[in-house]
């Protein structure tokens, strides 16, 4: 889907160590997949370690590791104090609040900090990330509250109880005390060693985590608008004239010409559109624009995933540990900034509102009986029945929302620790929102789908569908009916929504016309 070599319901294994792509973190995230440690990696992770160990029985100071945290970096922690150091930052920075992260949102965090590590300027053990490595692996998922992060450590202080034996996890859909969750996989709770608390709890791992999973839906869903857009065209008997590859040329976005291309394929073979390609000279905005919007969108989403794969593969921990021959330096900065991700994201969420305003208006011009031509809200006996008319009330509400969560999180900052984080950049806010927005995005196209094929009832035999929107309707006629009255509508919704989601929209116009761009 994102050009890569696999997609990730194929691939089998993933060995940490290289640079890891969105397909892989999804193979692991989504669907299971076991991950691996290379031997580069294991390398890595030792190097660093020994470093740490080595500069610690040195009585280095080394913020985070033999002094306090944040406004408290002044404050000398002693050779015998720091195991308590690592475990009093995991207990103290445990105060997220509010409904947990999913369980996908917690792999993905897990795994970004096993890739943060595996870089080699962390530090921590290699025993202490294998148990999160083993989480991944077993199903084991920690209970880590959702509200409450400016861009790191709360949520991921709230996974890291789980490795002391503190706090709660998820085996299996049961929530359970962490210690009987470990001894059912057969894992026992481990002591944090000099700066492997700080390591567990620090850097943009939750932001990248919850952006990466957005995306990756995001784009999915931006190929799936190409789609119902171009069966959209097709019922209301538009124009492919303005998809015209004379047009894309010159105005050369090459988003905007992928697109266009995409409606072109879809309707090569629908003798709807090739009958109507003169029935109007132009049609609306929500029909002749789909490549300039969709284009828009799709290159800001993007954008979005180069940031993000760079963000996966770099290291955003603070202290860095950076080797040089036999020794090196323990070096501070702000690696932990989430400013990246975050302006992305804040932008995906502006990239997914505009989707979803399209579509709605679109679906608007199938359910409209003057813009039609076919019966109000596609019933055929409206007034007696409601028909489609509100699910666009669904696609209203939901867009409303939508242009509210596009409001960027890192246009603000609220300063904390007591003025040493005197800005903050909120990337894990607005992450977290455009986790929302991809899933209510999914909702408005699945809504606009179920419009077109109830409108197909109303098409008549004169002019057949294309081939891809025919093996679109005849999967959607095995769960949903075509109408004559009311009926209930959620469950069609949802199973609309799934066949965006799971990327099954796309498998089946791909199955008949090869891949989209």
């Amino acid at each position: 889907m994102f050009d890569k070599a696999k997609d990730a319901k194929q691939i089998e294994k993933v060995v940490l160590g290289g640079k890891l792509n969105i397909e892989e973190f999804i193979a692991i995230v989504r669907f299971g997949v076991k991950v691996e440690f290379s031997d580069s990696y294991c390398n890595k992770v030792r190097k660093a370690r020994s470093l740490v160990e080595r500069w610690v029985e040195e009585n280095r100071v080394m913020y985070g590791i033999t002094t306090g945290f944040g406004a408290l970096c002044t404050q000398v922690i002693s050779l015998e104090e720091t195991e308590q150091l690592q475990r009093n930052i995991v207990l103290s920075h445990s105060v997220s609040v509010g409904e947990p992260l999913s369980v996908e949102e917690v792999r993905a965090t897990m795994l970004m900090i096993l890739q943060n590590v595996g870089q080699g300027f962390s530090g921590a053990r290699l025993e202490t990330i294998e148990m999160y490595r083993q989480f991944l692996n077993l199903g084991l998922t920690p209970f880590a509250p959702r509200e409450g992060s400016v861009g790191y450590l709360c949520p991921e202080a709230h996974m890291a109880l789980v490795l002391i034996g503190e706090g709660k996890a998820f085996l299996n859909g049961e929530l359970l005390p962490s210690k009987d969750a470990l001894e059912r996989v057969g894992l026992k709770p481990i002591s944090l060693a000099s700066k492997e608390g700080l390591v567990l709890t620090n850097g943009t791992t939750s932001a990248t985590a919850l952006g990466a999973l957005t995306l990756y839906d995001m784009l999915k869903a931006s190929k799936c608008a190409d789609i119902i857009g171009a069966m959209t065209l097709e019922v209301t008997k538009g124009t492919i004239r303005a998809f015209d590859e004379r047009l894309m040329s010159v105005r050369p976005h090459e988003e905007q010409r992928s697109t266009a291309e995409n409606v072109r394929k879809l309707l090569q073979d629908s003798q709807i559109a090739i009958n109507h390609e003169h029935y109007r000279l132009q049609d609306a905005l929500s029909i002749r624009c789909i490549p300039q919007l969709h284009g828009a969108a799709k290159k800001t989403l993007f954008d979005a995933l180069k940031t993000i794969e760079i963000e996966m593969n770099g290291c955003s921990d603070n202290p860095i540990i950076y080797s040089e021959d036999d020794d090196g330096e323990a070096i501070s900065g702000g690696n932990p900034d989430s400013s990246y991700v975050g302006i992305e994201m804040d932008s995906a969420c502006i990239a997914a509102t505009m989707l979803g305003k399209m579509s709605e208006r679109r679906n608007n011009r199938l359910i409209d009986g003057n813009l039609s031509e076919y019966p109000w809200f596609l019933i055929k006996k409206p007034g007696l029945n409601s028909g489609l008319m509100i699910p666009q009330y669904t696609q209203a509400g939901l867009l409303n929302d939508m242009k509210i969560l596009s409001h960027p999180a890192t246009a603000d900052g609220i300063p904390t620790c007591g003025n040493q984080e005197d800005y903050v950049a909120m990337g894990y806010n607005a992450s977290k929102k455009a986790r929302q927005a991809a899933e209510k995005l999914e909702y408005i196209l699945a809504i606009e789908l179920l419009s077109v094929y109830q409108a197909h009832q109303f098409i008549g035999e004169k002019f057949s569908a294309g081939r891809a929107t025919q093996a679109v309707l005849e999967e959607i006629a095995r769960a949903v009916p075509i109408t004559d009255e009311d009926i209930f509508l959620y469950p069609h919704i949802n199973t609309l929504k799934d066949l965006i989601h799971t990327g099954k929209l796309i498998e089946l116009v791909e199955e008949k016309l090869g891949k989209l761009l």
